[in-house]
Order: C-alpha cells, then sequence, then structure tokens
C-alpha cells in the first residue's frame, strides 16, 4: 500500500495542528491575527455586540483560540471565557498574554471537533478563522451543537481565502511585482517561508473547504446539524478599515475585497 494510500483523517489534523504550533511564534506580530489599534478593537466589540448582545457572566467557547485574541474581546464584553486550542505553543503565550492582563480566562487543550466539553454547558460558542481548516464540518457542527445550551448561540467568523476576486488577485500580484523590486527586503516570518507557504497549501488542498469556505456552504451545513435562525452578515467593513492601517497599501486593499463573513446560529429551545 503506498504512502498516498495510508494517509487519513488523522494525519491531516496532526498536520494542521503542527502548522499551527509553528506559527505561534510570530502570530502576534501579524495584522488580522493581533489588534493593533483601539479602532480596530471597537469594530470587533460592535460586531459580537451586533450579534451576541453583551455578556452579563454569561458562558463562552473561544474555539481554536490561538493566543487569545477572540477570548479577550469576549472577556471585554463580560463573558466568562473558556478558550480552547491543541497547539500548546499557542496557549502557552494565551495564558502569558491574560496573567500580563490580569484577565481571568481559562484556557484548554482540546480538539474543536471533539471538545470532550459537558452537554448543554456554554450560552456561546464562537471561533474566528476555524472553519475553512476543519477537516469534518459536519462532526464539528454537530460537537458545537452539543455544547452549547438551548436557545445557545453560535458565531462563525470566517472567510473564502481561496477563491480570491478580480480586485484581489490583481493587488495581489501587483504587490508581488512591487515586492520583488524593492530595494528592501520582506520581513521573513514562520507563516511568510517557502516552507510554511508549502505547507500551507498542501493542507488547504485537503480539508473539506479546500474550495473555499462560502458562506452559503457553511450557513446549509449549519442547517443540516440541527442549528436554526442562521444569519450571515457580510458587513465587516470596520473591522477591514481598521486592519487595513496595518496593512501595506495593496495588501489592504487585496484584503477588502476577500469574501468574509460573520455567520450566527442558534441551537433551538
Amino acid at each position: 500500500m503506498s504512502g498516498t494510500e495510508t494517509l487519513s483523517n488523522y494525519d491531516l489534523r496532526e498536520e494542521i495542528k503542527e502548522y499551527w504550533g509553528k506559527r505561534a511564534e510570530t502570530f502576534d506580530t501579524q495584522p488580522g491575527h493581533e489588534i493593533f489599534s483601539e479602532e480596530e478593537r471597537e469594530a470587533w466589540h460592535g460586531l459580537f455586540q451586533r450579534h451576541l448582545g453583551s455578556g452579563g457572566g454569561r458562558t463562552a467557547l473561544d474555539l481554536a483560540c490561538g493566543t487569545g485574541v477572540i477570548s479577550h474581546l469576549l472577556d471585554d464584553l463580560e463573558f466568562t471565557v473558556t478558550g480552547m486550542d491543541w497547539a500548546e505553543p499557542m496557549l502557552e503565550r494565551a495564558r502569558a498574554k491574560a496573567k500580563a492582563r490580569q484577565r481571568q480566562i481559562r484556557f484548554l487543550m482540546g480538539d474543536a471537533e471533539r471538545t470532550l466539553e459537558p452537554a448543554d454547558r456554554y450560552d456561546v460558542v464562537a471561533c474566528r478563522h476555524l472553519v475553512w481548516t476543519l477537516v469534518d464540518p459536519h462532526a464539528a457542527f454537530r460537537e458545537w451543537h452539543r455544547v452549547l445550551k438551548p436557545g445557545g448561540r453560535l458565531l462563525v467568523v470566517d472567510g473564502d481565502f481561496v477563491n480570491a476576486g478580480l480586485v484581489s488577485r490583481l493587488m495581489a500580484g501587483l504587490s508581488r511585482v512591487l515586492e520583488k523590486f524593492s530595494s528592501s527586503s520582506p520581513v521573513q516570518t514562520a507563516g511568510s517561508s517557502p516552507d510554511m507557504r508549502d505547507m500551507h497549501r498542501s493542507i488547504l488542498s485537503r480539508v473539506y473547504f479546500h474550495d473555499g469556505a462560502r458562506a452559503e456552504a457553511v450557513a446549509q451545513l449549519l442547517e443540516e446539524t440541527g442549528f436554526s435562525n442562521i444569519r450571515i452578515d457580510r458587513n465587516l467593513r470596520a473591522v477591514k478599515k481598521a486592519q487595513a492601517r496595518d496593512f501595506p497599501f495593496l495588501k489592504g486593499l487585496e484584503r477588502a475585497a476577500q469574501h468574509r463573513y460573520a455567520i450566527t446560529a442558534v441551537k433551538p429551545d
């Protein structure tokens, strides 16, 4: 039996875990991951309040929390937050950040597709840029449905990072040309090295949404796994505008043109 034939979902999941573990070192240095301005922080707060309301002590699970960026935003809004990630290097940074900021956020190592958390535990489940990486979104969405309380709300913030529109392709191409002829060398991070780019492309080609995580497809799967009151929100302009200030001009235009969205869904009572 060949190596290709023996490739399993376990292999891919371990590869994804390894990839994000390697990304941890530079994750908070990159716009679009960490938050670099109060304008962006307020934009995220506005998005969360629009879909979730204020926390008031309600319990929230931040899946694939990374270094805790979304966990802190939920904590700002007075949710009682648990962050979960399966990459220990990410969790190390998340815990250190919470300690430095004196935040009472609980961080756990766990798998977003199999959390092992009790049923009917959380008022809110949230994730950012997780869905596009899922190996089995049906299983993941059933799991998120399970851990939510009846009437609980899911918030997904994600995007299609495969199918670039015309504007996005033009901006990306022009950016590469300018970078090639620039007199200064681009800063290399764990995510931008050739090996990491190859690893990212390999992973992306094998996940469920390898053709792009379009909002409508995600919403349909959520409905199939028992969620109701599903709402797609494409108005992320405030977040994109704030993030654009920390990107090179062309990169900011490219990201602004991407298919990004927030989806909310409810576990029926």
